[in-house]
């Protein structure tokens, strides 16, 4: 994690003046804030022909993926506006403040030191990720949606409640979240989003074959690029079944077969996902992503993230598989249990 901040804190700061002095070199926007088409014309080739999209590619940036709600209609920020909306983030996101409750400050987590969300607005100056719907926002659940997010919400709500005594929560390992347990972190995708650290991916090519490396949990899909059907769909995979293809310069990449445990955003195991890399200047990768699912969305939605290509190799990310501290988590909930039902038992004699 922390071990690349110092080394690749100089590329963060390349791309930002890069954008900074000249926002249309990395992309052109149109009306909704999104970027054009005006990427490289003539991209680095491969042996065998292809655009050359090897290495590795740092996504850090503090920029939301959905526009909040005091900015409005407003798509892209000033540089004034950028400066103080950097500087308030710097001050929300500092883990060694010591104002609060003690809750909250072991809620902050780690020290300072470990977290890498970033410290800037990188791309183009956009007040979201989101560029499609224009407003910046995840299009309306459907009802459907509506009811699963309830149900979840209703779900956590009894864990809270529950947490370390008797309750489904810590009732087994196989009720912890995903990301507890190791196996999968919602930043890591498909598709890839901003995270707190470890937002960092690595392209590999061959003529048949990309391979989409991420540092975080090191999860790693490899694509074919020879036409191949999907799986069927009885065959569910937690990263989706991706098959990918080449539209002139751009990789695109297309996801299905997921499963009801990703649920991206509350989506269903039908989410169609389409993924889209481009180079917009030759250390500057165009990551795009359109989530369709009927069943959660009311429309389709696109985001867009700027990637600067980084000198630094991805290093192994250790998660303590299966999370050493799950055995005392556990142990801890039933020593819950035992001692309300002593007080239950001496209670009633």
């Amino acid at each position: 994690m922390r071990h690349r901040v110092l080394a690749s804190l100089g590329v963060v700061v390349a791309v930002i003046l890069l954008v900074s002095l000249a926002p249309d070199a990395v992309a052109g926007q149109g009306p909704s804030g999104a970027a054009t088409a005006d990427k490289v014309s003539t991209p680095p080739r491969t042996p065998w022909g292809h655009p050359d999209l090897q290495g590795v590619w740092d996504y850090r940036t503090i920029t939301p993926l959905e526009r909040p709600d005091e900015l409005g209609g407003k798509q892209v920020l000033t540089e004034q506006e950028i400066a103080e909306y950097e500087r308030q983030q710097a001050e929300v996101r500092n883990r060694d403040r010591r104002d609060g409750t003690p809750q909250a400050d072991v809620q902050r987590a780690y020290n300072h030191f470990w977290w890498d969300f970033g410290t800037k607005v990188v791309g183009t100056n956009r007040t979201s990720l989101i560029v499609d719907p224009p407003d910046g926002k995840i299009p309306p659940l459907t009802p459907d949606a509506q009811k699963r997010a309830e149900a979840r919400r209703g779900l956590a709500t009894n864990n809270a409640r529950e947490e370390g005594g008797a309750g489904r929560g810590f009732d087994s390992y196989e009720n912890r979240p995903l990301a507890e347990r190791c196996i999968l972190w919602r930043t890591a995708g498909p598709p890839m989003m901003p995270g707190p650290y470890n937002n960092n991916v690595q392209l590999f090519q061959t003529p048949d074959y990309v391979v989409i490396f991420n540092e975080m949990v090191h999860e790693n899909r490899m694509v074919p690029l020879d036409g191949r059907p999907h799986i069927s769909q009885g065959i569910r995979q937690l990263l989706g079944d991706s098959r990918g293809r080449w539209e002139g310069n751009t990789l695109v990449v297309e996801t299905t077969n997921f499963t009801d445990k990703s649920a991206f955003q509350g989506s269903t195991q039908n989410m169609h996902l389409i993924e889209r890399f481009s180079l917009v200047v030759p250390d500057t990768l165009l990551y795009e992503f359109t989530v369709n699912d009927s069943a959660t969305f009311t429309r389709a939605w696109t985001a867009q993230v700027t990637m600067a290509r980084s000198p630094e190799p991805i290093y192994e990310y250790a998660c303590h598989e299966g999370n050493y501290a799950m055995r005392h988590g556990l142990e801890g909930a039933r020593n819950l249990e035992k001692a309300a039902a002593e007080a239950v038992r001496k209670g009633s004699r």
